[in-house]
């Protein structure tokens, strides 16, 4: 059976990565063919020297990070509220814990064994940008692999170890390889790469284009009128 194949690279720290996420889920749910694509979540740390927990707020860390003041950072985060808020999220900066994310990706490949790759990644980005939660800390995680489905022993030791961190690296190195520096970033059969959190109908459009691509087409060619045909209703033995 023919597939299409989307890779998806993004943070579950990235606000665009959560309102692109519904964008493109909006365009494969009017997409005929929807039961045929096949996602993969890939990691991407925006901040990979972040500290697994902090007291400074995201507006701190923005205000010193791009050298902007506290204002500034509160205003485009009002900004970027709307707009996700417009795809149905509901963001509260306010409440965010800026932290470190590679435990979060190793999670969500953990969740990929258990078929809940990308329950795991949307309940991350909820956890992160609606609820406020230590995505840094091992017992949050746990408890989060645990709201989806993931075994808490199992989630508990693979955070404990170096478990998927080659994976995660993986990811990383293969966003490289392509020439990836941002995300959200949406790679189509290795073919078509979409980079930010695009309108709906641009997800639309290179979705179909993938699938007509991907799909073997014959060309009919002129022929002479008389030619014969055999078919199942007109050609008997």
């Amino acid at each position: 059976m023919k597939q299409i194949n989307v890779e998806i690279w993004s943070d579950v720290a990235c606000p665009w990565c959560y309102i692109g996420k519904r964008r493109f889920e909006s365009a494969l749910a009017q997409f005929e063919q929807r039961d045929q694509v096949k996602i993969v979540w890939r990691s991407f740390e925006l901040a990979p020297d972040a500290p697994k927990t902090t007291e400074e707020t995201l507006n701190e860390m923005l205000s010193k990070k791009y050298g902007m003041s506290l204002q500034q950072a509160s205003d485009a985060n009002k900004q970027v509220t709307a707009l996700a808020a417009a795809e149905g999220l509901d963001y509260h900066f306010e409440k965010v814990h800026y932290a470190n994310t590679f435990d979060a990706h190793r999670l969500i490949h953990l969740a990929a064994e258990y078929n809940l790759q990308d329950a795991m990644k949307e309940r991350l980005l909820k956890a992160y940008f609606t609820d406020g939660l230590a995505i840094g800390d091992l017992d949050t995680l746990v408890q989060l692999g645990v709201e989806v489905g993931v075994d808490a022993e199992r989630a508990r030791a693979t955070l404990a170890s170096d478990a998927f961190a080659a994976a995660v690296r993986a990811d990383e190195q293969r966003a490289t390889e392509f020439g990836i520096s941002g995300v959200p970033f949406f790679a189509f059969d290795e073919k078509y790469g979409v980079s930010g959190a695009q309108p709906t109908e641009v997800f639309s459009e290179v979705l179909a284009r993938t699938w007509a691509e991907a799909r073997p087409q014959l060309i009919s060619v002129k022929s002479a009128p008389d030619a014969g045909v055999c078919n199942d209703d007109t050609c008997a033995i």
